[in-house]
């Protein structure tokens, strides 16, 4: 699939920012998040889904994971699946940026986007500020924040 400006990365510190009211980023999340929906096709992976659930439910109660994954089944977002060839690559991201604090989470979803070659993320995580992929380490994320 070539790559795409519609096709826009949802990572786990976008979706707390929608549920949790008290979170600095909520207003912002919201409005982002209205507008990306109606014109941009939105991509989560299955790691993220499950880190989301757990935070949801720690910081906020089950109803509030449970909403999350109602939310899910609506398909405003599309979950895809981490491969044993992203979790390979997801391994050499790790290895490559030692000096950074990737969460295996944000390996998997980086070798994701490798993959699918998107441009275009909805993240509050500094993490997707700094990660830099293809060859020689060119291209970066838009961040929607």
């Amino acid at each position: 699939m070539p790559p795409s400006a519609t096709r826009t990365f949802v990572d786990t510190s976008a979706f707390y920012a929608l549920a949790d009211r008290t979170d600095r980023h909520h207003s912002r999340a919201i409005t982002i998040f209205q507008a990306l929906v109606s014109r941009s096709e939105t991509l989560t992976t299955d790691h993220v889904v499950v880190e989301t659930w757990l935070l949801l439910r720690a910081r906020l109660g089950y109803g509030a994971a449970m909403s999350f994954w109602d939310a899910l089944g609506s398909g405003v977002v599309t979950v895809v699946g981490v491969g044993s060839a992203d979790f390979g690559r997801a391994r050499a991201i790790a290895q490559a940026w030692e000096d950074q604090s990737f969460s295996l989470v944000d390996c998997t979803s980086f070798a994701v986007i490798e993959r699918l070659d998107l441009r275009t993320a909805f993240a509050f995580d500094a993490h997707f500020r700094v990660f830099r992929y293809g060859r020689h380490r060119t291209k970066s994320l838009r961040l929607l924040t």
